[in-house]
C-alpha cells in the first residue's frame, strides 16, 4: 500500500517508485541568454516546441548580491573587463521582462524566475507568475525564504549545498507561512559528474519531509533526469542552451535542442511504460500463450 502524507492539504505519495501522472518539465534559461533578447526568444521557442511546461530565468540586483570587491575584480567578458560589467550584461531591464512576459504568453508557455535577493523577488511580484523558486544559494538565507514564503505561491526549494539542518530551517519557514512547496534534489556542480548525482536522495527527502520531491539536474546527459522522473520526481528542471560552446558558466551543463526533445519525449512516456505495478496477463499475452504453451495453464 502506498503511504501518503500531507503538504498544505495535498496528499503526496512517499513511495520510492510512485510516478506522477504528469511530471512537470521546466527549461531553465537562467543566464544562458547572455543578455540577448534574440537568443532568449529562440530558447523560449525551443522549450515550447519540445513540450516543456515552463521556462525559468534568474533575477539579481547586482549591487546586493555581490560585494564591491567582487564586482571590481578583473573579468574578461563580452561586456567589458570587470565582474560588474559581466554581471550587468546578464541582467534584463523591466522593459525586457515585459517583452519576455508577452512573448511567453504568445507562445503559450509559462515563465518564472529564481530571485537572488529580496528586491528582485519584489520585482517579480509585478508579473502573474505561477511559481516561485528558491535557488540552492538562497536556501540558507532566512529573510529571503520568509519573503518568498509570505506569497504562499507554489514554491520549488532547491537544496544543493544544503545539510539536513539547512533544509529543516527552510522547510520550517515555508510551513509557518502555509506555503505549498516541492523540494528539488540537486547537486550544485556545473556540470555534475553522473557518479555524484545521488538520485536516491530524493527518496530520503520525500520520507523526511513528507512533501513532493523534484530534480534539478546539471549533468551533461539526458538519462539521469529521466531516471529521476522514474523514481518519482514530480518536476524535472534542466538548463537549456542553443550551443554548449557559447559564452557562459552554465552552458556546459545545459541541454541543446535534441537533448531537450529526447528528455521530454522519454519522460512523457514513463506513466504508460511503468504502468500500475500490478502483475497481470494481458489479452495479447493470452493469445501468445495459446501458441507457445503445449500444456494447460495451472488452475
Amino acid at each position: 500500500m502506498t503511504k501518503s502524507t500531507q503538504n498544505s492539504g495535498n496528499a503526496v505519495s512517499v513511495d520510492a517508485f510512485s510516478v506522477p501522472e504528469k511530471c512537470l518539465i521546466f527549461a531553465e534559461i537562467g543566464i544562458n541568454h547572455n543578455g540577448d533578447m534574440g537568443i532568449t526568444k529562440q530558447l523560449i521557442d525551443m522549450a515550447a516546441e519540445a513540450g516543456c511546461d515552463a521556462v525559468k530565468f534568474q533575477k539579481r540586483t547586482i549591487d546586493i548580491v555581490y560585494s564591491p570587491e567582487v564586482l571590481a575584480t578583473p573579468r574578461q567578458s563580452p561586456w567589458g573587463t570587470t565582474t560588474k560589467e559581466q554581471k550587468e550584461g546578464l541582467e534584463f531591464s523591466k522593459a525586457q521582462y515585459d517583452e519576455i512576459d508577452a512573448y511567453c504568453r504568445d507562445k503559450g508557455i509559462a515563465w518564472f524566475a529564481s530571485a537572488w535577493d529580496i528586491p528582485s523577488q519584489e520585482f517579480l511580484r509585478s508579473y502573474d507568475l505561477p511559481y516561485n523558486k528558491i535557488a540552492s544559494a538562497m536556501a540558507t538565507h532566512p529573510e529571503f525564504v520568509e519573503a518568498v514564503a509570505s506569497e504562499k505561491k507554489p514554491t520549488f526549494l532547491s537544496v544543493g549545498m544544503c545539510t539536513y539542518e539547512d533544509v529543516d530551517k527552510a522547510v520550517a519557514i515555508l510551513r509557518k507561512h502555509n506555503c505549498p512547496f516541492t523540494i528539488m534534489h540537486t547537486v550544485s556542480t556545473y556540470p555534475c559528474a553522473e557518479e555524484d548525482l545521488n538520485l536516491l536522495a530524493m527518496q530520503e527527502l520525500r520520507k523526511r519531509y513528507g512533501v513532493p520531491v523534484g530534480y534539478s539536474g546539471h549533468e551533461v546527459s539526458v538519462s539521469p533526469s529521466v531516471m529521476a522522473a522514474a523514481l518519482g520526481a514530480v518536476v524535472v528542471e534542466r538548463h537549456i542552451t542553443l550551443d554548449r560552446a557559447m559564452y557562459g558558466s552554465d552552458q556546459a551543463a545545459s541541454l541543446e535542442k535534441p537533448g531537450l526533445e529526447t528528455l521530454v519525449s522519454q519522460i512523457r512516456k514513463l506513466p504508460a511504460v511503468l504502468g500500475d505495478g500490478i502483475k497481470r496477463v494481458s489479452d495479447a499475452e493470452k493469445a501468445v500463450a495459446g501458441k507457445l504453451r503445449y500444456w494447460p495453464a495451472s488452475a
